[in-house]
This record gives structure tokens, C-alpha cells and sequence, in this order.
């Protein structure tokens, strides 16, 4: 197992301030929660950045529990009921989500607001190389992986009940503007390149208002694949789900292929081998995406497009620096994860420079 593998995956013992009342939980799924039986024993995953998630077991079952992380929390962040609202619509059309169960509002029970959701068991990749996997399998997973992606930009949104879940039109202007004041808002040091982007972006959005739900974070670590078969079987971390573009969704899973490796998350391909280990290359991935949507122009401005994700993610990071400052990051990781805003930054003006010529 790699190191980032070991660091990331499987449970452990609840972290000191995300402590839960077993004995009022345990009540309330008694009360709320079909078949339910205690006892229930509580652990929390590791890899959770922003949502403290939990596996809860009991002799009835295995269940995964998102909640808000305590403490002051910027304005519409963690919104645990938005996850639920999506992962309901998705489910009942066959879209690849862990099944939702229930979402508790009342915030005496756990001290904030919670959803319970199936455990789905599978394998999460957080090497984007899968190591010890055969080229043939790799090449398997990726197609698949985005398939997924091209399915869920294909869903009418408005039939499976999403119509109000977002603001369609817009929304590389919205997207900026909110991430620009989240990033203020959680400053820690000053950047000269997240400085730059948060000016330039604004006026170099492409001519394109094209609308779908987008899953806001998609990436490898954020899937559960089949036990043995080359297929995604679960999507998880819906957070940053919303009605947005399609391209803005699709070129920050992009980023796979232009990252380099940073210690957050899944390593970048950026200097790998892709041949050898039979991953598609960026420009056939590009290619596979636009047939399964239907973009026959292929996808223009690619530049801005990495230059907006970079910045996004730059500032997505920030604000998990903003909760180390507050104590209130979910992550035992978090503080290496934000020393990584800087040089997501500097990659991202970069391409905004190459965009600009």
C-alpha cells in the first residue's frame, strides 16, 4: 500500500472535537430509522476534508454519517441537506450514489445537522496511478470513470426533480465571485497570484451558458469502484454540487492529467507515463467526454477553464487554512493540504498568462 493510500483510506478513532452522544444518537436512529438496532459503535474516516464523515456500526447494519463540522462556518458552506437533496434525485434514476436513508435537521442530536447514507463496500483509489492493477483494468476504471461524468451532465435536471437546486445561466460569474469572497474571507497570508486571478477571470469567461448538475469535486478518491470489476459503483462528496456548466465540472476533473503531485488528495499524471500504464492521455479523455455528450467542437479555451479550476481549488483549500486558524478543520491532514494554495495559485496564473496572449 502507498503512502498516500495508508495516510487516506479506511476509519479510525474520532478525532478530538468531532466527538459524538452515542446514547442520543443512537436513540434518534432508534426513532427514525427503519430496522435499526443498537448497539452502535462509531468511527470516522480519515480522508474527510471539510464534512466530519463517520462509519456507524450496529447489529442491524453498516451506515456512513456526513455532518457539518462544529464551530463558525463560512455562509452556505457544508450544506449536509443539499447533499441529501441530490443523492435522493440521483438514486432514483440509477445514477451511481450510496443510497440516502435520512437527514436529521435538529441539531440537539449530534450538535449539527447530519445525513446517514448506505455503506457502500468497495475499493477508493487515491492514487491516480492504480498502482498494482494491470494496464487493461486502468484503462477499464478511466473509461468508466468517465462515463460517469458524461451521464451526469447528460441528466435532464429539472425531470428528476432538481430544477430549483441551482441557478442555471451564469455561472463562471457566480462561481468567481463566491469563491473570490470565501477566499478573502479565510486569508492567511497574501498571494500575489490568487490576487491576479481573482482580477483577470472576471472578464476572459468563454461565450458558453450551457447548464447541467455538476458534481463540483469529481475525482478518482471521490468514487467507490466495484470490489473486482472495472466500474464506479458509488460517487460520494456532493458538497460542491450544484446547477452549474458542464465544462467548469468536466475541466476541473481535467486537472488529473495537469497537476502536479502536491500531497493533497490523488497525486497529478502530470509526469507520468500514461502508455505504459494504459491511462487514456489527456487529449483522448478530452475526445472520449465530447462524443458521450455531444460537443462536436471539441472543447475550446481550455486554458481559462484550468486557470478558473486552479484558482477554485486554490480557494477551496484556503478556506480549509481558514479552519485550521479556527480550529475547526475536519482533517488531520488539513494543514498540509493548505500549504498547497500558493503553488495551486502560481499554476493557475500561469495558464491564465497562456490564455491571455
Amino acid at each position: 500500500m502507498s503512502g498516500r493510500q495508508e495516510q487516506f483510506s479506511g476509519s479510525g478513532a474520532v478525532r478530538h472535537g468531532h466527538e459524538l452522544d452515542l446514547h442520543l444518537l443512537q436513540a434518534y436512529l432508534q426513532a427514525h430509522l427503519g430496522n435499526f438496532s443498537g448497539p452502535l459503535t462509531v468511527k470516522q474516516f480519515k480522508g474527510g476534508q471539510s464534512n466530519p464523515t463517520y462509519l456507524l456500526q450496529s447489529p442491524s447494519g453498516s451506515y456512513v454519517m456526513r455532518r457539518k463540522p462544529p464551530g463558525l462556518l463560512l455562509k452556505s458552506a457544508h450544506a449536509v441537506d443539499r447533499e441529501f437533496r441530490v443523492l435522493s434525485a440521483l438514486h432514483s434514476v440509477g445514477f451511481p450514489v450510496p443510497k440516502p436513508l435520512l437527514l436529521c435537521t435538529d441539531e440537539n442530536v449530534t450538535g449539527t445537522m447530519f445525513y446517514l447514507m448506505e455503506f457502500v463496500q468497495g475499493r477508493v483509489f487515491w492514487d491516480l496511478d492504480l498502482p498494482g492493477l494491470a494496464p487493461a483494468e486502468r484503462r477499464a476504471i478511466y473509461d468508466h470513470v468517465n462515463r460517469v461524468i458524461a451521464d451526469l451532465h447528460n441528466l435532464d435536471y429539472e425531470k428528476i426533480g432538481l430544477a430549483e437546486y441551482g441557478k442555471p445561466g451564469n455561472y463562471f460569474a457566480r462561481q468567481i465571485s463566491r469563491w473570490s469572497k470565501q477566499y478573502v474571507a479565510s486569508e492567511t497570508q497574501s498571494i500575489k497570484a490568487m490576487d491576479s486571478l481573482m482580477e483577470w477571470l472576471p472578464g476572459h469567461i468563454p461565450d458558453d451558458d450551457s447548464s447541467s448538475i455538476v458534481h463540483g469535486d469529481y475525482r478518482l478518491d471521490n468514487m467507490i469502484l466495484h470490489p473486482t470489476e472495472p466500474r464506479v459503483i458509488a460517487v460520494l462528496d456532493w458538497e460542491l454540487s450544484t446547477i452549474g456548466h458542464p465544462l467548469g465540472d468536466f475541466t476541473y476533473h481535467l486537472m488529473a492529467w495537469q497537476m502536479p503531485d502536491f500531497g493533497i488528495g490523488s497525486a497529478g499524471l502530470r509526469n507520468a507515463d500514461l502508455a505504459a500504464l494504459g491511462i487514456p492521455a489527456e487529449e483522448e479523455y478530452v475526445a472520449l467526454y465530447c462524443e458521450r455528450t455531444g460537443r462536436k467542437g471539441g472543447i475550446p479555451n481550455r486554458d481559462f477553464y484550468a486557470a478558473y479550476n486552479f484558482f477554485r481549488i486554490a480557494a477551496i483549500l484556503q478556506g480549509i487554512a481558514g479552519r485550521v486558524r479556527d480550529g475547526t478543520a475536519a482533517s488531520e491532514h488539513a494543514e498540509t493540504t493548505a500549504k498547497a494554495v500558493a503553488p495551486l495559485a502560481e499554476l493557475g496564473w500561469a495558464y491564465a498568462r497562456k490564455a491571455g496572449r
